[in-house]
């Protein structure tokens, strides 16, 4: 339409100018053509008629065509919103609803295979600070298993109270648990083990945020935040982790204060236990403690109990600014027991604790990433993956605690979306706590023990552990990952080292060299 109006008028205008040509020419021949002014006039009204019509037809035009801009940008719009409605959509569908409430399975199938080069009787969870000496028989023998035993299973229930209030309970198992009716023999009947169970409540507007219930220790390193389910343990298969790496799970009530979800400040009652050395002279001691005891209703009998009365107590700070994530946080703890003083029997604390720091570095942006965690104090060697002793005893019954450090190092290089190999490195250090009486050693470390027959098969030895130190090399790869899941193969070697205090006939050492593998299949 617009083309054909402009061609009018482009003719009508070239039609008027030739009239008028015309028109000048025949006046100079006026015997020829004349043509009045009113043809002119209505000429020239026709003319202008057509130029505002196309005037008319070009504005109507620029304006369909904003429209049109206007039209497309709301379809983006709109095409976006839908895609985000989808992606809801099929996130939501990732979830079972019942009565409002959201529920989220979650875990993995594993099948998995260790190799040691020296008998722990262990199984994917290594025993560290039992390396066998070179005088344990069996301790001279390999160690080849498969187990299943590390396979998972998890439930999130999430609600909302209110747009500003959340509430959720999570529970996580897995099949590590030892019963006596727990063999090798025949069913393997091992049975379910509680990883995590617990509460939590967010009030959105003060930045509160409440967990009771057992979960990861408050001083176990996060990946974001003090937030539940964002422990970042090491990348590795054996399930109790690495040496130098600070953790525990435990029943606990934890309360933690966000910033603007940037800092973050937390408490924890954690409950206390207490693992003790105690002396193979312990009995010539001049008095003698109660620290422990049989383990009653609702326990395995064959466990024990310290006498613990105090909660742990465990305060964390954790920043995100922009790069990486760090953790600075303390640790309170009271050890409890009752012996003679001199004025008659009596119940006595001794304390301890310590202080530790955490971080991630994302080195370079979804490609390297950096893991650091490093703790130190009095008493502390439950929170240690090679769970070296928390205190011995003084001659007079005191408990002493045991000085430790412990620290991990590691890699992990995301190679690709489907490949990522880790390097880590760690150690935990224990200082000697020892005492004599009347020519009697006491205490842990002390240099009178008889270790001449460490390396003897057969052979006394009392051997305290000084500090275990590990390097471990492995790697994930994920070989299918899709709408029925994920699978995925993991291999890991690690070369470990026990070393002893020095102590009569020198100071031995353990070696242990491991290779794990791991398939797992993540169906949720």
């Amino acid at each position: 339409m617009r083309s054909k109006l402009l061609t009018v008028a482009i003719a009508a205008g070239l039609g008027l100018t030739s009239i008028s040509a015309m028109a000048a020419t025949k006046s100079q021949q006026p015997a020829k053509v004349t043509i009045d002014a009113a043809t002119l006039q209505q000429l020239q009204a026709q003319l202008a008629t057509l130029q505002a019509q196309v005037a008319d037809l070009q504005a109507k035009q620029e304006a369909q065509a904003d429209a049109q801009v206007e039209t497309a940008k709301a379809v983006n719009d709109v095409q976006a919103q839908a895609s985000d409605a989808v992606a809801a959509a099929k996130k939501s569908s990732d979830k079972l609803s019942y009565k409002g409430v959201n529920l989220t399975l979650g875990g993995f199938l594993a099948a998995e295979t260790i190799y040691r080069t020296h008998q722990e009787a262990a199984d994917v969870a290594s025993n560290w600070n039992a390396i066998p000496y070179k005088n344990s028989s069996v301790g001279r023998m390999s160690e080849g298993r498969f187990s299943a035993r590390q396979s998972r299973v998890s439930l999130l229930a999430q609600g909302d109270v209110s747009p500003d209030t959340h509430v959720a309970g999570y529970i996580e198992a897995d099949f590590l648990g030892g019963a006596q009716t727990a063999n090798q023999n025949e069913s393997n009947s091992f049975n379910p083990r509680e990883r995590n169970v617990y509460m939590t409540v967010d009030w959105d507007t003060p930045g509160l945020h409440l967990l009771a219930g057992q979960n990861w220790s408050l001083l176990t390193l996060n990946a974001k935040g003090i937030t539940p389910r964002t422990e970042a343990a090491p990348p590795q298969i054996d399930a109790q982790y690495l040496p130098g790496f600070a953790w525990a799970r435990q029943t606990q009530i934890r309360l933690v204060k966000d910033f603007g979800r940037q800092y973050w400040l937390g408490v924890s009652l954690e409950n206390p236990q207490t693992t003790f050395y105690v002396s193979p002279n312990q009995s010539k001691a001049p008095v003698t403690s109660i620290y422990n005891t049989t383990a009653g209703s609702g326990y395995d009998s064959a466990n024990t109990l310290s006498l613990n009365h105090i909660p742990d107590v465990i305060v964390k700070f954790a920043a995100d600014p922009g790069f990486g994530h760090y953790e600075v946080f303390g640790l309170g703890r009271a050890f409890y027991n009752r012996y003679n003083s001199g004025s008659g029997n009596s119940n006595h604390n001794v304390y301890g604790g310590g202080f530790g720091v955490g971080m991630l570095l994302p080195l370079v942006d979804k490609v390297l990433d950096f893991q650091f965690t490093g703790m130190q104090g009095r008493g502390i060697g439950r929170y240690g993956s090679a769970q070296l002793p928390d205190v011995t005893f003084k001659p007079n019954g005191e408990i002493s605690p045991i000085k430790e450090n412990m620290l991990l190092a590691g890699l992990t290089w995301h190679t690709n979306p489907d490949l990522d190999i880790y390097a880590f490195g760690g150690r935990e250090r224990e200082q000697k706590q020892d005492y004599t009486y009347n020519g009697v050693a006491l205490g842990y470390g002390n240099k009178a023990y008889n270790n001449a027959g460490c390396d003897i098969e057969g052979g006394a030895c009392v051997g305290n552990t000084k500090q275990i130190w590990n390097g471990t090399l492995g790697f994930w790869w994920k070989f299918y990952q899709g709408k029925f899941g994920k699978a995925q193969f993991g291999a890991q070697y690690s070369h470990t080292v026990r070393e002893a205090f020095e102590g009569v006939g020198g100071s031995p050492k353990a070696k242990e060299d491991m290779f794990f593998t791991s398939f797992r299949y993540y169906p949720f």
